[in-house]
C-alpha cells in the first residue's frame, strides 16, 4: 500500500517552491548575479542546518520511518566544510556565525527531533531533492559568477550518486512506501512548507549584502567610465 507520499509533498510545497524561487537572492543567484561574501555566508548557514539535520537523523537511525530516508550518500556536512575551508581559510571555525534565520532553522530541527522526529522526513526532502534537482545547474552558475576553478562547489558535489535521477526516483519510492496515514503525511507537508519558509528568510537576510555589493559594483563601474571618459578628453585636447 502506498502513502503518495512523494506527490504529496511536490503538490503540497508547490506554492512555497515557487516563493523560494522568487526571493531576490535566489533570482539574481538564478540570473548569474552571485556575490562571494553573501555566498559564503549561506555556505556557512547551510553547514550548521545540515550538520544539525545530519546529527539529529543520526539520532534517529533505527525509527520506523526515518530510517527508511537516511541515506548518508546525501549527507552535506564534508562537502560544506571543503567549501568553507575554501572561502575562509584554514581557521574557518573560529569565522563562521550562525544567523538569526539560521538558528531558527537549527532550533526547529532540532525541536521536531526530540518531540516529532517523524517530521525530519519533511527537512530531508526539502533540502536534499532540491540539492539533487538543481545542484548541477546551481554549481555552473557559482563557478562562472565567482570565476571559481573546481574550487568552493562541493556541495553541489554528490561522489557516492552516479545516477542523480535514478536516485531521486528511489528517494520518492521510499516517501511513497513509508507506513503512515494521511494525518501523519498531512503534519509531514506541512513541516516541509516551514521549512521552505525558514530557507526563505536564510536568503532573505543575504539581500542586504547582495544589493550593496551590486550598488558598489555599479558605482565602481561608472567611475571607471567617467576617469575613461576624462583621460580621453584630456589627451584629445
Amino acid at each position: 500500500m502506498s502513502s503518495n507520499l512523494a506527490t504529496k509533498l511536490r503538490v503540497g510545497t508547490k506554492k512555497a517552491h515557487t516563493m523560494a524561487e522568487n526571493v531576490g537572492f535566489v533570482k539574481c543567484f538564478l540570473k548569474g548575479v552571485v556575490e562571494k561574501n553573501s555566498y559564503r555566508k549561506l555556505v556557512a548557514n547551510l553547514y550548521f542546518v545540515y550538520s544539525v539535520m545530519e546529527e539529529e537523523m543520526e539520532k534517529h537511525k533505527n525509527h520506523p520511518l526515518v530510517s527508511k530516508i537516511n541515506f548518508r550518500e546525501l549527507y552535506r556536512q564534508r562537502s560544506l566544510e571543503k567549501d568553507l575551508s575554501y572561502y575562509y581559510g584554514g581557521n574557518w571555525r573560529e569565522q563562521i556565525q550562525l544567523s538569526p534565520a539560521g538558528e531558527a532553522y537549527v532550533q526547529r530541527i532540532r525541536e521536531v527531533s526530540e518531540k516529532e522526529p517523524e517530521l525530519l522526513i519533511a527537512h530531508s526532502y526539502t533540502r536534499y531533492l532540491g540539492d539533487l534537482s538543481g545542484g548541477q545547474i546551481l554549481k555552473g552558475i557559482a563557478q562562472t559568477a565567482m570565476n571559481l576553478s573546481g574550487d568552493g562547489t562541493a556541495f553541489y558535489e554528490f561522489e557516492d550518486i552516479s545516477d542523480e535521477k535514478a536516485f531521486k526516483n528511489k528517494y520518492r519510492q521510499a516517501l511513497d512506501e513509508l507506513p503512515i496515514d494521511d494525518a501523519t503525511s498531512d503534519r509531514i507537508v506541512d513541516e516541509a512548507n516551514a521549512a521552505f519558509g525558514m530557507n526563505m528568510k536564510m536568503f532573505q537576510e543575504l539581500e542586504g549584502n547582495l544589493i550593496k555589493a551590486i550598488g558598489q559594483m555599479l558605482f565602481n563601474t561608472l567611475t571607471r567610465r567617467r576617469t575613461r571618459g576624462s583621460t580621453e578628453l584630456a589627451t584629445a585636447e
